[in-house]
């Protein structure tokens, strides 16, 4: 990988906005994500998004939407890409993060085009894997682009991280910094073709 791709002024830095697929205060996916954001490269951040708020998806108000969705499309937008952090529910996408995406893609598809990244996580022994699959294909549906190595795919979720946030578990580190090493290069590369 090219080092010079991350040595960026705060003017140029690559934003990522980070969405997080449960709303559970303390929710492991909420540290994993914290945990990304720490292990961001240099020249690059990760903004958080809030969607506690974001209604049911309707399309009745899909022209007037709420003031919740506008403000995560405009984050979504203004982002130079994006990181999924989810657990699995019943095999599959938690029911609000598949309600969020929905909105994200109406009128204007908002992912159309941008670079992103999943990762999951679980106290199973399939780590979210399930999810993060369904994922990937909604992704391909709205034309968005997802890094597909290193998988990030953390099992027993709760027996490494501390309620510090602390991880105790050196590969998924590993892992999970090669990943939005590989995010943020590939945001680079499309950024570099549209100047």
């Amino acid at each position: 990988m090219n080092s010079e791709f991350f040595n960026m002024n705060a003017e140029n830095e690559v934003v990522i906005v980070g969405i997080g697929g449960s709303l559970r205060k303390g929710s492991f996916s909420r540290k994993v994500l914290e945990k990304a954001a720490d292990l961001m490269p240099g020249g690059s951040s990760l903004r958080i998004a809030d969607i506690s708020t974001i209604p049911v998806f309707n399309s009745d108000y899909v022209k007037e939407p709420d003031k919740s969705v506008i403000e995560f499309k405009k984050l979504v937008l203004e982002s130079d890409g994006f990181l999924i952090v989810t657990p699995e529910y019943n095999y599959s996408v938690p029911g609000f993060l598949k309600n969020v995406i929905d909105w994200a893609s109406v009128p204007n598809n908002v992912f159309a085009t941008k670079i992103g990244a999943i990762m999951s996580s679980s106290t199973g022994m399939m780590g979210g894997s399930r999810a993060q699959y369904h994922l990937r294909q909604s992704f391909v549906f709205l034309d968005s682009r997802i890094i597909n190595r290193p998988e990030v795919i953390i099992n027993f979720v709760d027996k490494k991280i501390n309620e510090k946030g602390e991880f105790a578990d050196e590969n998924a580190i590993k892992f999970m910094r090669e990943l939005l090493s590989n995010l943020v290069a590939e945001v680079l590369v499309q950024k570099s073709k549209k100047s």
